[in-house]
């Protein structure tokens, strides 16, 4: 048997030198005459143990790391082709605590398969769900996406069987699935990771939304800062319609679906979705305001279902488990999986796949592993650079949309940034309204003007100028920006602004902004 070496081809570990430890590893293999296949997979998301590199050995796969090229030699003189034991030694990846803790559902093959080979995602389960569909009536897969409880990933946790009937009951001479990859939340990766690990699942869960809508086309929108997903995408879309996956007929079946990816500016408001539509269609990437809803009048008019990576890759393991299988998992109206992704000042960063119902505290001190620097944690932002900062007071708030919204805060994409006791919150809602005026695409006064303003009211209060009036005075813009934005953009700004004078009034006051500017 040829020894199977898995070298992560992620952009996160890229960035860790995954290419150097490939390229140490093939000279390694020439210079001892040695023959093994490498296969460049996704990341598994366990960021602070890549370069992870796994063999396939008779007793399984053994997984080491974070690999370093210097390592490399004294590897294979511990027996690596045959997972013998070295200091970078991790034994049997789903052992590892950081995955074995985990419930993967939408990540299931995601770091274990050749992202371009269709038939490992075949043989890993993949295409199941699409096989169910396409011998079931548009209405019935409608329903079955419905009764999971599935709802939007992208951040506003819309129910997806109710966008998608919207779409069906609609008359349309043509109807559209848009993929918004437009991934922009500061500590969020999980739209990439799939992209670059398991693109199929991707493309399965939008064939599937196009049979149960009567939609026959599909877009994909990356930003172009992603250009290793964009690389992946396009050469997964290209092996799916020669595997007779995508094209007039799906499976064989009656029904055509294509997907063409297109790549974005990486405009932040571009997230939005009648943003991103005018961005489709080459026009810029402003707000519209609705009505109409995208459903109803959507890409070049017409009725279009608008989905997140994360919502459309989790519809294949609903069609093929069941929706009650589904719904199973989670917690109130939140149902199914949710990939966390942990970031920042944090000791064991990555992407956590589980139910709803982890607390924050159990996210950030047992996942997580605390502080990066080993100081207490003073704040922990959820949903972005629009999510609110929670204190070690709110860490008993379970991993839900209403729990969180029930506290001020939102979940957003899942992205998790965690800050030690040297952070400083001024300077953190002062970078939210620069966010936000940096950002703003300008349709609608209130987050154009208003954060503008915001960003100079809060430099009066870090230079000790009348600090409780021009609290107030911050405290009136958020009100204005939240009820009167067009989007989310204007509309979320407010949290995590508010909630650093609510939950940190010591970093307001002019003692504390006395002591910064020193």
């Amino acid at each position: 048997m040829i020894p199977v070496i898995y070298i992560p081809g992620d952009s996160g570990a890229l960035a860790l030198g995954a290419d150097k430890v490939a390229k140490a590893i093939q000279a390694e293999l020439k210079a001892r005459g040695k023959e093994a296949r490498i296969v460049r997979n996704g990341s598994r998301g366990a960021y602070f143990l890549e370069p992870m590199v796994e063999v396939q050995t008779e007793k399984g796969r053994i997984a080491y790391g974070p690999v370093k090229p210097s390592d490399v030699k004294s590897m294979f003189d511990a027996g690596l082709l045959t997972g013998g034991y070295h200091k970078r030694w991790l034994g049997a990846p789903d052992k590892i605590p950081f995955f074995a803790k985990q419930t993967r559902l939408t990540f299931a093959r995601c770091g274990v398969i050749d992202p371009l080979s269709l038939d490992a995602y075949r043989m890993n389960g993949g295409l199941s769900g699409l096989k169910k569909a396409v011998a079931m009536t548009p209405a019935d897969i409608v329903k079955t996406v419905t009764d999971s409880g599935l709802r939007g990933r992208g951040g506003a946790g819309f129910p997806t069987g109710i966008k998608w009937k919207t779409v069906l009951d609609t008359a349309g001479d043509r109807k559209y699935i848009v993929c918004n990859a437009d991934e922009g939340d500061s500590a969020t990766f999980a739209d990439r990771m799939i992209m670059e690990g398991d693109p199929f699942v991707l493309i399965e869960g939008m064939a599937i939304a196009g049979i149960a809508t009567g939609a026959t086309k599909g877009f994909v929108y990356i930003r172009s800062e992603y250009p290793h997903a964009v690389d992946k995408m396009r050469r997964a879309v290209e092996v799916a319609r020669q595997g007779g996956v995508l094209g007039a007929t799906v499976l064989g079946s009656p029904n055509a679906f294509d997907i063409e990816i297109r790549v974005g500016a990486g405009a932040y408001v571009c997230g939005e979705e009648t943003s991103l539509l005018n961005s489709l269609e080459g026009k810029r990437g402003v707000v519209r305001a609705k009505p109409p809803l995208p459903a109803i009048q959507g890409l070049f008019g017409r009725p279009t279902v608008i989905n997140n990576v994360i919502s459309l890759a989790s519809v294949p393991i609903i069609m093929d488990k069941g929706p009650a299988f589904y719904k199973d998992f989670g917690m109130g109206r939140s149902r199914g999986t949710i990939p966390i992704q942990i970031a920042g000042n944090v000791k064991h960063g990555g992407l956590f796949e589980t139910a709803f119902g982890l607390t924050l505290g159990e996210i950030v001190d047992d996942i997580g592993g605390g502080t990066a620097t080993g100081r207490p944690v003073k704040a922990v932002q959820v949903g972005g650079p629009l999510g609110a900062y929670f204190p070690r007071a709110l860490f008993d708030t379970p991993f839900d949309y209403e729990a969180f919204a029930g506290k001020d805060g939102l979940i957003g994409h899942a992205g998790i940034t965690v800050f030690d006791d040297t952070a400083d919150m001024l300077k953190q809602a002062r970078f939210a309204m620069e966010f936000c005026a940096i950002e703003s695409c300008g349709k609608c006064t209130p987050c154009r003007i208003g954060s503008t303003r915001g960003v100079e009211t809060i430099d009066r209060i870090s230079a000790g100028i009348e600090p409780q009036k021009n609290i107030e005075l911050v405290t009136d813009l958020c009100n204005t920006m939240k009820f009167g934005s067009l989007c989310a953009l204007g509309g979320f700004t407010p949290y995590p602004v508010m909630s650093a004078i609510n939950h940190f009034p010591e970093d307001f006051r002019p003692h504390a902004v006395a002591e910064a500017a020193e």
